[in-house]
């Protein structure tokens, strides 16, 4: 955390950075039922999606998604962290984060191990587990059916795990192979992340700077013409922000303007052709 660029601009994070903390991140009306309706499916477990382009905001879902669900009560979030590991790695990651000791050579011990203890947590109490899987497009199919079995119980009556898979449109396309449809169609809670209007991405901007503390960091003119420029995109947004407010910081002004940034981001003149 720059001090300096805190002091300067009166903040008390930098609204543009990916590391803003979770409790600041807008939440759009779409977010809001997505993560409503997660929170009231989570007693009876199942399988969610989320599903968008590259910077739509499909990360940011999970990161709101897991601070509300680790404010119930006797949920267990865990964040997968390597969805592009072989099945033997899967089982190791899910005994790190549910807790439990987890033999990689034995995939049908350490699924009864995983399965008994959410079972009895679940008869003894409210314990429900939850699992996030960001970048799931880059699940093996093998992993993706280890997951499937794992999740159900009582002849697939019961789910004892809620899974949120979150993914590009290759984990679209993925879902409706033969190989993973069976996932596909236990999906039960959906949500696009779009890319959206520069009203849209402005009323983004606005939420991310009051809360910083600085609601007037730049001009009026700046923000609608930066949200103009992002292409709908809220990480572009961001990042176009970012490189503004250190170009700011660097030459210490007092606010971020529009002739900012046509200096920043000023194309290039196009070479004249040569003369014969």
């Amino acid at each position: 955390m720059n001090k300096k660029l805190l002091g300067l601009y009166s903040l008390t994070f930098n609204p543009f950075s990916p590391e803003a903390p979770t409790h600041a991140l807008f939440v759009s009306p779409p977010i809001e039922s997505f993560c409503w309706r997660l929170e009231h499916q989570v007693g009876e477990g199942g399988f969610a999606l989320a599903l968008g382009d590259s910077g739509t905001g499909k990360s940011v879902v999970l990161r709101i998604l897991a601070q509300r669900l680790s404010t119930l009560r006797e949920v267990s979030v865990g964040v997968l962290t390597r969805p592009h590991a072989l099945a033997a790695d899967f089982y190791r990651e899910l005994g790190d984060l549910f807790g439990v000791p987890l033999s990689p050579h034995n995939r049908y011990a350490g699924a009864k191990a995983l399965r008994e203890k959410w079972q009895a947590h679940i008869d003894a109490s409210f314990y429900r587990p939850v699992l996030l899987i960001d970048e799931a497009q880059e699940m093996t199919p093998a992993v993706f059916s280890e997951l499937r079995l794992l999740a159900s119980a009582e002849l697939d009556s019961k789910s004892i795990l809620t899974v949120v898979l979150a993914g590009d449109q290759r984990l679209a396309q993925q879902l409706q192979t033969p190989e993973l449809l069976p996932i596909g169609s236990r999906i039960r809670t959906r949500l696009r992340t779009e890319y959206v209007s520069p009203e849209q991405l402005n009323e983004c901007l606005s939420h991310l700077l009051k809360k910083a503390g600085n609601p007037r960091l730049m001009s009026s003119e700046l923000a609608t013409t930066l949200c103009e420029h992002a292409a709908g995109n809220y990480r572009v947004l961001m990042n176009m922000a970012n490189e503004l407010l250190a170009t700011a910081l660097h030459r210490e002004l007092d606010q971020i303007d529009q002739k900012l940034f046509f200096e920043v981001f000023a194309l290039d003149p196009k070479p004249s052709a040569a003369r014969p």
